[in-house]
């Protein structure tokens, strides 16, 4: 297929605002894990696949099964489909009010709530 450019699982783009190797980049509704550091505005390589213990908001228990989605103004997830949260995927473990991480599996597809 001449139009096939590459399968996804990662891909480059300008990162947000700085970030570190492993912490969730939202820039639109497009959702990933930084490969690497970068300086806002800088190439960085998203991981849009996968299973990545990630900060959360501490006052919230999370169920199996959970949809997971992340505050672009403050990176962390949350339960909350409210109005600019991004859903970036599912939780995959039960995580207790309060804790700080949650596992959470990124979904293929991300949309705005």
């Amino acid at each position: 297929m001449k139009n096939f450019l590459q399968r996804g699982a990662s891909v480059a783009v300008p990162a947000p605002r700085e970030i570190k190797s492993g912490e969730l980049a939202v820039i639109g509704v497009l959702a990933g894990v930084a490969g690497f550091d970068a300086a806002a505005g800088e190439a960085v390589e998203v991981h849009l696949e996968g299973v990545y213990s990630l900060p959360k908001t501490p006052a919230q228990a999370w169920a199996v099964g959970a949809a997971i989605y992340a505050v672009p103004a403050t990176g962390l997830l949350t339960t909350a489909s409210a109005a600019g949260n991004v859903l970036v995927g599912v939780a995959i473990e039960a995580a207790a009010n309060p804790s700080s991480t949650g596992t959470v599996r990124l979904i293929p597809t991300a949309r705005a709530a």
